[in-house]
């Protein structure tokens, strides 16, 4: 990219004037329709949407679902004879279930990172949903402890790259305020696996145990991994990039994509290019303490939501075969698949992500609350419809980080990973405390899921107060005389350059800014 030497060095900026490219001033009147689309990009832009969600959100939606039933068909197993076939203690199978986790996490920042200095999202994701559909499906042959431990461990490493990735992904093609329905939508993928993961699972169990001489968890494990394999040559081959390079988008197309991300960021969605820039970023994103606020929400939420691992194993209390509690699992994941749409739709419609982080909170502590002190069917079954309104809490946190975080793309790409990571960090020591000797209730595992809501919801105010804060002074800088660094100026070039427009309406763009509380 080229510089512009002949800028001149002015760095003090009245309300009513600003540098523009040529070194003369333009009035922000002047440059004030930069800050929104043109009518005729408006319509554009409707076009552009549908054909990004007709294409992009299936395909990511899914390898989610088939993501989520891959990693948690190790519960399912369980209960298909998986203990039973390989010696497994309580304590071996707690084990293989955290160990994926503690892969998971150690590769998702480099990944991320890696993932954005190549920018082929397509051959990178497709790549290690087929590497871990081959995993899921040799995982069928083990034969002992060691065999599952090293299976499972395996499949954190090569499922690592596609969530927190998918996650940048998406904030690479829509807009803040497009973000929570399609982080909802997109979260839905596990939602429609754990429903029809474990109905799935309950017909190999009833249809295919002992066909071949295989039990009915190996096939399980055979029939989801060849599904994903499949699935991730199709994602190589047809998931598009980015749209500045997305071949079926018309020159008009790119532009406006292009366009609505930098007026929705204040800037141009673009790195330097190099590994310096990814680096830059990372260390942007471990200065930022409203990365450290969001990961350990994040860690909270999943902390709290780590009953989903045991789903089968809950609904098993009820007093029911195997076979039906799988297949009860199933409504409460249908029920909050339905409603997270609806979430979501709310949430971007009115511009708001606090409420709607804080209202499933109450609602899944009495959720807790119910199981852990009632044993009649009715009360305890629909106790799972509550704590499942922690999922809603999902799509939230993700575009919340996105609007909280929102630039440069590699801070953002380096956020995504790290909070995805502790987050799930919370996957490690979950598991442990679902203890054989607590059923029916699981009270000291569910009180421990109250406790971390709660926190979440501390953590929820606290990050409000720090964004209100930080559009006051925004408020103060577009009403004040503002003072322009070098730095400030080559950022405003580097959008002016991008976006083919004036220093002038770049600058307009970052007055024109604030973040979504």
């Amino acid at each position: 990219m080229a510089a512009n030497h002949d800028v001149p060095r002015k760095t003090s900026l009245t309300d009513h004037e600003i540098l523009n490219e040529k070194g003369t001033t333009t009035t922000f009147e002047d440059a004030k329709h930069i800050a929104e689309l043109t009518p005729e990009e408006k319509e554009i832009e409707k076009k552009l949407k549908r054909r990004i969600d007709s294409l992009i959100m299936p395909l990511v939606i899914l390898v989610y679902l088939m993501n989520y039933i891959d990693r948690n068909n190790y519960a399912a197993a369980r209960l298909q004879g998986l203990e039973e076939d390989l010696n497994l203690t309580a304590e071996q199978y707690q084990v293989g279930l955290s160990i994926l986790f503690v892969a998971y996490i150690l590769a998702q920042v480099p990944s991320n990172l890696l993932l954005n200095h190549l920018g082929k999202p397509s051959l990178y994701l497709g790549f290690f949903t087929t590497a871990w559909g081959l995993v899921s499906a040799c995982t069928s042959q083990v034969k002992g402890y060691g065999g599952i431990v090293a299976c499972r461990f395996i499949l954190g490493l090569v499922e690592a790259p596609f969530f927190a990735g998918v996650l940048f992904y998406l904030s690479k093609w829509y807009t803040k305020s497009e973000l929570n329905l399609r982080m909802s939508i997109f979260y839905s993928g596990s939602l429609i696996s754990g429903a029809f993961g474990n109905l799935i699972a309950a017909g190999i169990l009833s249809g295919l145990a002992g066909k071949q001489g295989l039990a009915a968890w190996q096939w399980l494990y055979i029939i989801e991994g060849v599904i994903t394999v499949a699935i991730g040559l199709v994602i190589m081959v047809i998931l598009p990039d980015f749209p500045h390079t997305w071949r079926l988008l018309s020159p008009e197309m790119k532009h406006v994509a292009n366009r609505r991300l930098a007026v929705d960021a204040a800037e141009a969605d673009v790195d330097e290019p190099g590994l310096k820039s990814q680096l830059h970023g990372l260390k942007l994103a471990f200065t930022d303490i409203k990365t450290y606020i969001l990961a350990i929400a994040y860690m909270c939420i999943t902390g709290a939501a780590g009953f989903q691992n045991f789903f089968p194993t809950l609904t098993a209390t009820l007093g029911y075969n195997h076979t039906v509690s799988l297949l009860l699992v199933a409504p409460p994941y249908v029920f909050m698949t339905f409603w997270s749409y609806a979430h979501g739709i709310a949430s971007d419609r009115l511009r708001n992500r606090f409420w709607f982080f804080i209202y499933p909170i109450p609602l899944t502590i009495v959720g807790f609350l119910v199981f852990m002190f009632t044993d009649s069917f009715g009360p305890k079954y629909f106790s799972f419809f509550l704590m499942v309104f922690v999922f809603a809490m999902n799509g939230t946190t993700y575009s919340w980080i996105a609007g909280a975080i929102p630039r440069p793309p590699a801070k953002r790409a380096a956020a995504y990973a790290f909070i995805n990571s502790v987050g799930n960090s919370a996957s490690i020591w979950t598991p442990f405390t679902y203890r054989p000797q607590d059923k029916p209730h699981y009270r000291p595992a569910l009180g421990i899921c109250i406790a971390l809501q709660v926190i979440a919801g501390i953590l929820g105010v606290l990050l409000r107060f720090l964004l209100q804060r930080e559009n006051k002074r925004l408020d103060r800088m577009a009403s004040e005389d503002a003072v322009l660094t070098e730095k400030d100026i080559a950022r405003l070039q580097k959008t002016a350059e991008m976006e083919g427009t004036s220093i002038a309406e770049a600058r307009q763009l970052q007055k024109s800014y604030r973040y979504m509380l």
